[in-house]
């Protein structure tokens, strides 16, 4: 066992003080090391492309890119590559849109000293890691399914049209978001009157307002 080598994990947090929290807590033990960190999804993107960590670490709300988009381009592009997601949100819809994006587990700030490197070790042995309030929500929300015979709404937007929302309500232009995921800045005012029409909303503010209310951007 001690020859094993240690999982290589990367962290992803805007915070450059919660990352050095984090990172104490998992270079303290001896078969976790962080080869990488990122301030915000995308260079986490970047970053797992260049390292190809065993396990990526991922803050929900971050600049560019929040935790669950990075996710599930990462379940997507790097299916090797395990995903917790560590948050200060206590929040079901949250939780599940996580798991829907390919985290292994959820795993909140608040006790991320006592709940941390016991997550890590869950899922590199291919189980699930939820916490107490999680794991009660999931067995509602399955029972609740189950007795109306509904199945999961589906989102509201595509993944592309969050991509661009959160972008937008950042305040970047769109020809910068246009440069960000190289497409055309056409394209993008062809999503952003898609997006304004499907949710009902008029102009940028009220786009920003639904951005905050759903967790893109902090307010």
């Amino acid at each position: 066992m001690t020859d094993a080598s240690p999982t290589r994990i990367l962290l992803a947090d805007d915070h450059a003080l919660v990352r050095r929290g984090v990172r104490l807590i998992l270079d303290g033990e001896p078969d976790l090391t962080v080869v990488a960190e990122a301030a915000d999804g995308a260079e986490a993107l970047e970053l797992a492309r260049e390292h190809r960590p065993d396990l990526a670490v991922l803050d929900i709300a971050m600049p560019r890119l929040t935790g669950l988009q990075a996710a599930r381009e990462l379940s997507r592009t790097l299916p090797e590559t395990r995903i917790l997601v560590l948050t200060m949100y206590d929040n079901e819809q949250f939780f599940f849109e996580a798991l829907a994006a390919g985290a292994s587990g959820y795993v909140l700030k608040s006790v991320a000293d006592r709940d941390l490197v016991e997550a890590c070790h869950a899922t590199m042995r291919g189980e699930p890691f939820l916490y107490p309030g999680a794991v009660n929500a999931l067995i509602h929300n399955y029972l609740d399914l189950a007795r109306e015979g509904r199945s999961l709404p589906a989102k509201a937007i595509t993944d592309r049209e969050e991509q661009i929302l959160k972008l937008v309500a950042e305040g970047h232009t769109s020809q910068q978001i246009a440069d960000m995921l190289v497409i055309s800045p056409k394209t993008v005012e062809r999503h952003r009157a898609n997006l304004l029409a499907k949710l009902g909303l008029k102009d940028r503010l009220e786009l920003t307002r639904y951005a905050i209310r759903v967790g893109l951007i902090e307010p």
